[in-house]
Parts: structure tokens; C-alpha cells; sequence
């Protein structure tokens, strides 16, 4: 490299699944540059030892929610958070990973100095001092949403004298045994808690605004768990994997595609497990399945809940909170002694990271996202945002593979700069898509911050995995759109670097 030596090759934000997957790729396939993960809090795994309230699982399997190079092992491919931390940190440990997480660490700014060819990052620590390093690369493995803050419906919560709380902040000491919960929302959240909740409570309400489509599944893959028995755990874990993926690619594009006999399909699922007396209209979305991300109920835990007549489920708008629950525009009132506002997350970008290039802030909302992995005219910046209908380590394996990639590239060519170079007349040309067509509120909320989508690959955030992994390990680096140069040449600024590209 001709600049400056980093004091880090590639610097990886966050030690959740994103940033471990890269680390773990980085070991096997960049072995010869150095990293450091840094992580805002005092243990790994992101949003799974985040969030702790009752029953919090992955809501997807764990043979596509895991990593292709590391069998899941456990028996329920459903898992909760306690399993997927002890994959996690099994990960860490054996690749030898744990020593290059830098805890307690949370990154504030970043910016590219074009000149050097380095991030300047600046960090805050625990006790509120600063500190600083360089680096050559950086990864944002930061996730989707913020961290600090949940999504606030704007409630007026004045009136209610029971507990109010978020999932997101669920405190560690709540003693809900014998009280009547509400639950408000119907999302994956609000499906894991109430069948929690359930057993203890005196009597757990969902409260919905609109239903959400459910499917239930065994926690448990029998197929994985026999494969298991016969065949060797690399082997049996790549077949199981394979099938999954090709079952979630088959019934998105069903869904997508063939409305009417989803809806059928997931309506006859709803009979099985609910009796032929359940109530219709609870679970009737106003919208077509996969339109929002499908709620899966394992071993119909909530079905079970529901027909115990430990739970319920209520649906209407809130009129007002009163002293003893929630009046809704029916005039109905639904006694609480606890509401659980399971309304939805917030979502950030890039980690809520102040990022600049030579001390001008980047906005990503004008930025089009390059083969779901860059930036436009971002240099040494990568990203994860993972799979809206698939698993969302998915991504994280072939983005990682992907960056690996070019980062043995740019060492090759001898260069310290890697960007995805779009000119302004090219980008004039470029037809602008929807980059989540999903309905989710969560995510029609975040729009105005997330970057651009185009039509066609690569100025693109894909959502087909199986056609993603093809082209992102296939198509060459050296693309004509990637430009590699060396420290120094950009000094001159962007704009002219985009004016010498045309």
C-alpha cells in the first residue's frame, strides 16, 4: 500500500451476527490483513443479548440464519436467544476471534481522508472519554435500528397507573405473575411475548390495529435432525440449508406471485391448529401475505395460548388509556395491570454514525446502494442490510465473501482505494425502484433515510438470494464501475474524479 500505514486494516462495527460474519470470512479468506471489531456495549452478539424480553427467538431458521460455514447443531432449528448466543460465542472462540472485539466501544464519527487513504474514527468509551484510530476499510455491521431510542406512537399514556414498557428496554426484574398484560401490536414481537407471557399472567391480550399473517411451524427440523444421524454434520447441515432456502424462495415468489392460494394455504394452517371455530376476522389481514414479513408461531405456541384461554386477541383502535386499561373506539375496555407497547422498531442508517468523506458528511439517503453491499461514490465503506423475505445472515455471508474479495484485490493491484464510481450523467439515467416493497410501518417510516434503489443491478439492494449469490461470487471485481486507485489520487476531490471517470 502507498499511504500512510492504519493502525488497522479493516475496522468492523459491531459484534452481532453482521460483524462477526465478516470476521469469521475474514479469517478464512483475508488472513493477511488485520481487523478489529468494535462494539458499543460489554458483550457480543447484537440484538440477541440486547433484547430480553420473554421468549425472544430468531424468526427464522437456524440452518439459513446460520452461517454457511458453521453447522447449526441443536435440535430446534427455532431457536431461542440463549442458543444463538451460544453459537455466536462458540464462533468467536474457535476462530479465534474474541481477542479482536473491542467492547465498550462506540464509534461516533467516521470520516475518509481521500489524500491518505484512511478513516478517521473517533470512539466513545464507557466512562465518556474519546479515543481514536485509522483504518484503511470499514465494514458497518451495525444493524437496521436504533439502538437508543424505540419507535413512539405518541401515546398518551398519562391517564394508565399500571407499568408501561417497550420490548426493547424490557427490565430484568418485572414480576407479571397474576396480572392481567396487553400487549399492543401484532408483529413478531408482540407473537413471541403473549405465549410467554401467557403461563403466569392472569391474562395476556394481544391488542391489534390490523391482523397480521401467521404460519406455524415445528421448532424442531425433523429432516435436519435425521439427516443428522446418517450423514456428517458438514454435509447433513449444506443439504438442510439448501432445501430451506429453496422452501422460502418458493413460497415468497408463490405468495408474491399467487396471492389468493397463499392466502388459502396459510388459512387452512390457521384451521389445523385453532379448530374450524376460530375467529376469522382476527386473522385476516388487510393485506396479501408477504407483503409484510410472515409471523411464525412455532409449535403454534400461540395457537395454544389463545385456545387455553390464557390469551386473546382484540382488535380495534385505541380511543384513550385510562386508569385501568385501554378504551378503544368501540367503547370496549380491555383491563390491564401492564402494556407492553410492542409497536415496532426505529431504524437508523449506518449505525447512526456521523460518516464523511474528507470532512463532508455523507447522506445515504442521495446514495444508491452498490450490489446491496456499497455506496455510490462512497470509497472503503461496506454495509450489511440482510434479506426482507429470506434469512438475514444470508447476506452477511456473501457480502462478507464479497468484500474479502476486494480487499485481496486492492492488495494485488497494490492500491489503498476501492469506490463505486456512479458519474451524474449515469446516475441521470438510472430508473429508481422501491427499495423495500414491504408495507411493514417500520419500514414505510425509514424511507426518507434509506438510500437509493435502482431498477437494475448493480446500483442495487437486491432481495433474491439465490440470483445475489451467483452474480456477487461470479461477476468479475474489475466491473468498470469498481475504480481502484492509490493513496493521494483522490486528493483532488471527487468531482473530479467523477468528471475523469465519464
Amino acid at each position: 500500500m502507498t499511504g500512510p500505514a492504519p493502525d488497522i486494516d479493516v475496522l468492523i462495527v459491531g459484534a452481532g451476527i453482521s460483524g462477526i460474519g465478516m470476521a469469521a470470512h475474514m479469517r478464512m479468506k483475508a488472513p493477511d490483513h488485520t481487523f478489529a471489531i468494535i462494539e458499543r456495549r460489554e458483550n457480543l452478539g447484537g440484538t440477541w443479548d440486547l433484547v430480553r424480553y420473554p421468549g425472544i427467538r430468531s424468526d427464522s431458521d437456524m440452518h439459513t440464519l446460520g452461517f454457511d460455514f458453521e453447522p447449526w447443531r441443536h435440535e430446534k432449528s427455532i431457536a431461542d436467544a440463549p442458543s444463538i448466543l451460544e453459537y455466536l460465542n462458540r464462533i468467536v472462540d474457535e476462530r479465534d476471534i474474541r481477542r479482536h472485539i473491542r467492547f465498550g466501544h462506540k464509534v461516533i464519527s467516521a470520516d475518509f481522508n481521500e489524500a491518505e487513504a484512511l478513516w478517521f474514527v473517533e470512539m466513545e468509551l464507557a466512562d465518556g472519554t474519546r479515543k481514536k484510530l485509522t483504518a484503511r476499510f470499514m465494514y458497518l455491521g451495525s444493524g437496521y435500528y436504533d439502538y437508543d431510542e424505540a419507535y413512539d406512537p405518541g401515546f398518551q399514556l398519562g391517564a394508565f397507573e399500571g407499568q408501561v414498557l417497550h420490548p426493547q428496554f424490557w427490565p430484568e426484574d418485572l414480576d407479571y405473575a397474576g396480572k392481567k398484560v396487553v400487549v399492543i401490536g401484532s408483529g413478531a414481537t408482540a407473537v413471541t411475548i403473549v405465549p410467554s407471557m401467557a403461563p403466569d399472567a392472569a391474562h395476556v391480550t394481544m391488542l391489534q390495529r390490523t391482523p397480521t399473517w401467521m404460519v406455524s411451524r415445528a421448532a424442531k427440523d425433523k429432516f435436519a435432525n435425521t439427516l443428522r444421524k446418517f450423514l456428517p454434520e458438514k454435509l447433513a447441515y449444506r443439504i438442510t440449508r439448501a432445501k430451506n432456502i429453496w422452501m422460502q424462495d418458493f413460497t415468497f415468489k408463490v405468495a408474491r406471485n399467487k396471492p389468493e392460494k397463499a392466502k388459502r394455504s396459510l388459512r387452512k394452517g390457521l384451521e389445523k391448529a385453532m379448530g374450524p371455530d376460530y375467529d376469522r376476522e382476527a386473522f385476516n389481514p388487510p393485506y396479501n401475505p408477504w407483503e409484510q414479513r410472515l409471523c411464525l408461531v412455532p409449535d403454534s405456541d400461540m395457537f395454544e395460548a389463545i385456545n387455553s384461554g390464557k390469551a386473546s386477541i382484540a382488535t380495534g383502535h385505541i380511543e384513550a388509556f385510562e386508569a385501568n386499561g385501554i378504551r378503544l373506539k368501540s367503547g370496549k375496555l380491555i383491563e390491564a395491570d401492564i402494556i407492553v407497547t410492542a409497536t415496532g422498531l426505529k431504524m437508523a442508517v449506518a449505525g447512526k454514525i456521523a460518516v464523511s468523506v474528507n470532512g463532508n458528511p455523507v447522506d445515504f439517503s442521495q446514495r444508491f446502494y452498490y450490489k446491496g453491499c456499497m455506496f455510490s461514490n462512497v470509497p472503503n465503506l461496506a454495509v450489511v442490510f440482510g434479506y426482507l423475505n429470506a434469512s438475514w445472515t444470508l447476506r452477511v455471508d456473501i457480502n462478507s465473501d464479497y468484500v474479502c474479495r476486494v480487499l485481496r484485490e486492492m492488495r494485488s493491484r497494490n492500491v489503498d482505494v476501492v469506490t463505486p464510481v456512479l458519474t451524474p450523467q449515469a446516475e441521470a439515467a438510472i430508473e429508481e425502484d422501491d427499495i423495500y416493497d414491504f408495507s411493514s410501518g417500520y419500514i414505510q417510516r425509514a424511507k426518507a433515510i434509506q438510500p437509493k434503489n435502482s431498477v437494475d443491478y448493480p446500483w442495487r439492494l437486491n432481495q433474491e438470494y439465490v440470483v445475489d449469490r451467483k452474480r456477487m461470487a461470479s461477476d468479475p471485481i474489475d466491473d468498470g464501475i469498481l475504480a481502484f486507485t492509490r493513496a493521494g489520487a483522490n486528493a483532488r476531490g471527487m468531482q473530479e474524479q467523477l468528471e475523469a471517470a465519464e
